[in-house]
Parts: structure tokens; sequence; C-alpha cells
């Protein structure tokens, strides 16, 4: 069902990839039916797993589950993949489609977000279960091609989240050694086993793709890895069921042809007209029934926590909603600091704002590249994020170290703050955002609440010289599509920089902040 109506959609539109969702729709079919805890009625439930097509050029995979399994997305959106207003775009949009939880298209992204999920159902497990009531308990799977894992965000992601000990966290590395080019072996030949087991991932080799004995298995294998994030490497046939175009790159970026379309029906055993799923199929695919037992099950044990914990539970939907706390004071320190009228540099003010804030924003989550003692993003109550039993971190902390990642570090705090119950905020000099841009830009097409802090804004940034001084990277933030950018003249507008950015919820935000001191500006109420 899944081979055919991707071969379909992708044949109307005559464009798109059929050879992914064709050649990973075995594993799929295990996962989501066997595995995947989620609600086809209730896309948003808190506790759900979540999935991740990080190579989002397969999206007639993605879709053609999500309608399968019951979710609100209609065969004509199939039959309108990749037209102009349809939910079904050339690669999967969040916010359009139920049951999207990430935007991919540029490869690895997808897979930072996932590792960003995980860490978000860690630390909030952390901070909110209690003994005898568990209420953040899901796993986050995600599927990786050849692409994924050539980009560089990928040893980024993959290197912090054995570090984290991630062990929620299990990708599927579709090892079909074809990309667009042809056959990878002319310029991918890593030993991608070896290189994940480096990381301190626990790693399932040689899986037959198309056996879903062999896959069953092999996640059954992973889910018991709880100290360690798994990667299952399936060999899969691209495009399998298209005889002529199977296992080519004829079939990786292009539709297969009416002939090979034919073709494939025959040898799929697959003798329903285009589009046409028999009622059998529908039924067999269906989670609406378990989806709903296993929420209600969930919500059943959420009301004995509400009961035995009151204020967390009331805490836990109020950030599940993203809201901020009513008695939040951020306004307040607008005022303060006009009282003040220090001259600072914004940077320390941005630390004086967060010291006010953090205490009283426990979804708070900040995290830098390794420059947290300049771009001063630590603030006096942050703990630091780390597995169980680590020297310095604790699974209930608030702040990440990133380490010197920037990209990773962007496209991870996306999947935070997708995952929902935190508000992420990342830290850099101004230069390196160039670093993180593809991220950045992603959060504000999903439109994500997420705060960057870009430090040494100016030139004048002492010996370092012109590799660390920005001149176009205001401009290209600026020019960025719903995102907003901000750069303070003085400690109050750092302050309403922070209170704008923590209240906008449609996108992320930009705080663009100086090392030197800056002059207090005088100004009436």
């Amino acid at each position: 069902a899944i081979r055919a109506l991707s071969m379909d959609a992708v044949q109307k539109a005559n464009s798109g990839h059929p050879g992914a969702p064709m050649g990973m729709a075995d594993i799929a079919e295990v996962l989501w039916n066997d595995f995947l805890v989620h609600n086809p009625a209730d896309p948003h439930w808190p506790d759900r797993d979540r999935f991740v097509l990080s190579n989002g050029h397969g999206s007639m995979l993605l879709y053609s589950l999500l309608h399968l399994s019951g979710y609100e997305l209609g065969l004509e959106q199939l039959q309108n993949f990749r037209q102009l207003h349809a939910k079904t775009a050339g690669h999967p949009e969040y916010g359009y489609a139920p049951g999207i939880e990430t935007t991919t298209g540029p490869l690895g992204q997808g897979l930072a977000n996932a590792v960003g999920m995980a860490i978000a159902e860690r630390t909030l497990a952390a901070q909110f279960n209690r003994p005898g009531h568990t209420i953040v308990d899901h796993r986050t799977y995600c599927f990786v091609g050849d692409g994924c894992l050539m980009e560089g965000i990928s040893h980024e992601v993959a290197s912090l989240a054995g570090t984290q000990q991630l062990g929620k966290l299990i990708a599927f590395y579709d090892d079909n050694g074809i990309s667009i080019d042809g056959e990878v072996e002319g310029w991918f030949t890593d030993d991608t086993a070896k290189r994940f087991e480096a990381y301190g991932w626990h790693v399932v080799p040689n899986v037959d793709g198309h056996q879903p004995g062999e896959v069953k298995a092999a996640i059954e294998l992973a889910r018991q890895h709880s100290d360690k994030p798994s990667l299952i490497i399936c060999k899969t046939v691209i495009g399998f069921g298209a005889p002529n175009k199977q296992g080519k790159e004829s079939c990786h970026g292009a539709a297969l042809g009416e002939d090979e379309v034919a073709a494939a029906r025959e040898q799929l055993d697959w003798p329903h007209a285009p589009f046409h799923v028999p009622e059998a199929i529908y039924q067999g695919w269906d989670a609406s029934e378990a989806g709903r037992t296993r929420q209600a099950d969930w919500q059943a044990r959420f009301e004995r926590y509400a009961e035995a914990h009151p204020e967390l539970a009331r805490e836990f939907l109020r950030r599940q909603k993203g809201e901020l706390p009513a008695e939040l004071t951020s306004e307040a320190l607008i005022e303060q600091a006009q009282d003040k009228a220090e001259t600072t540099a914004s940077r320390k003010a941005s630390l004086a704002c967060l010291n006010e804030l953090g205490p009283q924003l426990p979804e708070l989550l900040g995290g830098s590249a390794d420059l947290a003692p300049s771009n001063l993003t630590v603030w006096n109550g942050a703990r630091v994020i780390g597995p169980e039993g680590s020297r310095e971190g604790t699974p209930d902390g608030n702040y990440l170290h990133y380490g010197v990642r920037e990209f990773g570090m962007a496209a991870i705090a996306n999947g935070i703050a997708l995952h929902g119950g935190f508000v992420p905020y990342t830290a850099t000099f101004l230069i390196f955002m160039e670093y993180m841009r593809n991220a950045v830009r992603m959060a504000a097409l999903m439109g994500v609440r997420s705060i960057y802090v870009f430090t040494h804004d100016s030139i004048g940034l002492g010996e370092d010289g012109p590799t660390h001084q920005p001149v176009e990277q205001l401009t290209t933030l600026r020019s960025t599509p719903n995102l907003s950018t901000w750069r303070p003249c003085d400690a109050v507008e750092t302050a309403a920089a922070w209170n704008a950015a923590l209240k906008r919820q449609s996108g992320p935000t930009a705080l663009v902040l100086s090392r030197q001191n800056l002059p207090h500006q005088a100004r009436d109420k």
C-alpha cells in the first residue's frame, strides 16, 4: 500500500522521489504497526512517540503512513502531492498536515531535531515524573539516508547524542547505496557502524530491511539499550518493486513512468487502480482504536498524578500549551533597567535579565556552543543537563553544553522547541551565526519559539581579526522572513528584547548583543 500510494502520487505529480518510500516501506510498516505509540485522533498528545523522516525527500512515505494509519489526511491530499496549497508538499512541512513533527528537507537536520526531541523527553521526564507516577515516557524514532550521514551536521549531533546517552533515540539508516548522482561508493565509503560506535551509540548492523522479522528483532534489541542511542543499519533496495529501475539512481528523484508503474503493480501483486486501497488493508493499518486506548490509559495515569501532585500537574499542562507564567515579571525588567541607567555591554545586560527570568521560567532551556563565559548565558541558578550519574550534569537540568557545534546546536534546539514543554535559547558569537544559519531559517519557516543570543556584534573585537569580525551577518538576519531580530542600544532595550522574545510564539528571535559597554540612552515613559 505504501509503495503503490508513493509511486502513484509521484507519477501523478510527475515530480518527486519514489525510491526511498518504496525501499523503506517494510521498515516503516514494522515500526508503525508494531512499536510506534501514537493516536491519529490527537496528533498533539504529549506522551506520543515522535517520528522524524530526516531524509525528507521521501515525503510520500510519511504521507502514506499518516493516511493509512487514520490521520486526517484524505486521499485527495495524496492525489495533490506537490501541488500548490496541498498539505502534501514535496518535503514534509510542520503545521500543515497532522502528525508531521518537523519540517525536513535540508538533509541531516531531521536527525538533529530528533536528538533535540530525545533530550527534551528525558529532561521533561526528570523534571516531572515522580515515584509511582510516570507521565513522560516516550521514544523518538528517526529515518535517515546516505545524504543525512554525509552532511556534517550528522557528526555534530550524533556525537552529542552519544555523550548524552540518549537511550530512547532510535535511528534507522536506509543503506541503499544510491543517491541522485548514482552509486555512493564513489564518494561515501565510511564505515558507518564503526563511526557511530565511536560516538557511543549502540549499533545493529546488517539488517535486511525487506525482512520484517529482522527489522522487528533489531528494534526490540535497540529498545533494550537504555544507556545509548541506537542506529539500526538496514540494507534496502531503492525503488523496491519497480523491476527495471529498482536499485538504480533513476528511481531516486523522478517519477517511474507509466510503463514502470504498471510493471511494479504486477511485480508487487497490487492489481488495484491508482490511489485505491482495499478496505481490508485500511482496517489492518488503522491505529485509531489502539491510539485512543493508549491515550486514555495515559490520561488516567495523569489524573492520578494530578491528585498526588496538583501543582506539578498544572505546571505540566501550562508548559505543554506554551503559555508563560502569569506572574512573569519580564516587562518589569524594562523599567528596572531604565531606573538603573547603567552603562554596560548588552551581553551583560542580557545576563542580568536571565538571572531574573531563569528562576521564574522552569521551561527555559539554555545552551551555548562552548562560549558561555564570553556570551554570558549561564545564569546563576542554571544546572547542567547530563545523563544519570554523569560527573557534572543531571537529567533534570536546564542548561546544555553543546560544545563547538553551532549548526547542530540550532537544529537540536528546533527539536526541543517542537517537542514542547520548553523555550530553548542558544548562544554563540554573531560571526558564527553563519554555521547555524540554515537551522535558524528552518525555525523561522516552522514558526517555532527559539531564541538566539549572538554576542560580539561589532568588528571591534580586539586581536581576533577579520575571521571573527561580523560585517554582513546582521543584514542576513534582518532579511530572513519570520525571524525577529533585535540589536539593543542599551540595557533597557536588551530587557525589552528578552521580553518580546519570550512572548513571541510565532517564530524565533535573534538577540544581537555587544561586547563593548553601551551608554544608557535617556528616554521618557
